[in-house]
C-alpha cells in the first residue's frame, strides 16, 4: 500500500513542479513583453519629442525670416515712399524690361503695377520727386505670352487699364508697358529691350 501511494505522491509533486515552471515561464514572458512595450513607448516618446522640437525650430526660423522681410521692407519704405498698402522705390539706373524686373525681384518686390487711378497719381508724384526730368518708366505689365492679353509680372490678367490714345499700337514687336509723365500717367507699349528707368513696388503684409 505504501508503495502504491508513492507513485501518486510523485505524480502530484511532478504536477506541482510543472505548474511552477509554467508559471515562472509565463512571468518571464510577461516581464519581457512589458519591457519591450516600455522600450517601444519610450522610443515613441523620444520620436514625439524630436518632432515637437523640430516643429518649434521650424516655427522660429519662419518667424526670424518674417522679421528679416519686415525689416527689409521697412528699409525700402524709408528709402522710397509708402502709399496705401504698397511701398515704391525708384531705380538708380536705366535697364531693359527683364533686367529691371529681375532687379526688383532681387530686392523682394516686382516692377510697379498700378491697380487704380489713385496708384497712378501716387506713382507719378513719387516719380517726379525721385526721378526728376525722367518722362517714362517701366511698369510690370506685358503681353509677351499672348498678343493683346496684358498681364502683370506674375502672369495675372490686368483688370485696370490706363492706355494713352491709340495705344497699345506696337503689335508683336512692342510687348512691354511704360508710364509716361508727359501724358499724365497714361500707358504705352514699347520694345522690351529699350532702356528705361523704373520703380519697384513692395506689398506690405497685413
Amino acid at each position: 500500500r505504501g508503495w502504491q501511494t508513492c507513485p501518486r505522491a510523485m505524480a502530484k509533486s511532478g504536477l506541482v513542479i510543472s505548474i511552477l515552471v509554467i508559471t515562472l515561464l509565463l512571468d518571464q514572458t510577461t516581464s519581457h513583453a512589458a519591457k519591450f512595450k516600455a522600450k517601444k513607448h519610450s522610443k515613441r516618446r523620444v520620436k514625439e519629442n524630436d518632432g515637437d522640437l523640430k516643429t518649434q525650430v521650424e516655427k522660429l526660423w519662419r518667424e526670424v525670416n518674417a522679421l528679416k522681410e519686415m525689416q527689409a521692407l521697412q528699409t525700402v519704405c524709408l528709402r522710397g515712399t509708402k502709399v496705401h498698402k504698397k511701398c515704391y522705390l525708384a531705380s538708380e539706373a536705366s535697364k531693359h524690361f527683364h533686367e529691371a524686373n529681375e532687379d526688383c525681384i532681387s530686392k523682394g518686390g516686382t516692377l510697379a503695377v498700378p491697380r487704380s487711378s489713385d496708384e497712378i497719381n501716387a506713382l507719378r508724384d513719387y516719380g517726379k520727386r525721385s526721378l526728376p526730368g525722367v518722362n517714362d518708366f517701366w511698369l510690370g505689365i506685358n503681353d509677351m505670352v499672348t498678343e493683346g492679353k496684358f498681364v502683370d509680372v506674375n502672369g495675372l490678367a490686368i483688370s485696370f487699364l490706363n492706355w494713352d490714345q491709340a495705344q497699345p499700337n506696337g503689335g508683336k514687336r512692342e510687348n512691354c508697358v511704360f508710364l509716361s509723365q508727359s501724358s499724365q500717367g497714361k500707358w504705352s507699349d514699347e520694345v522690351c529691350r529699350s532702356s528705361k528707368r523704373y520703380i519697384c513696388e513692395f506689398t506690405i503684409p497685413q
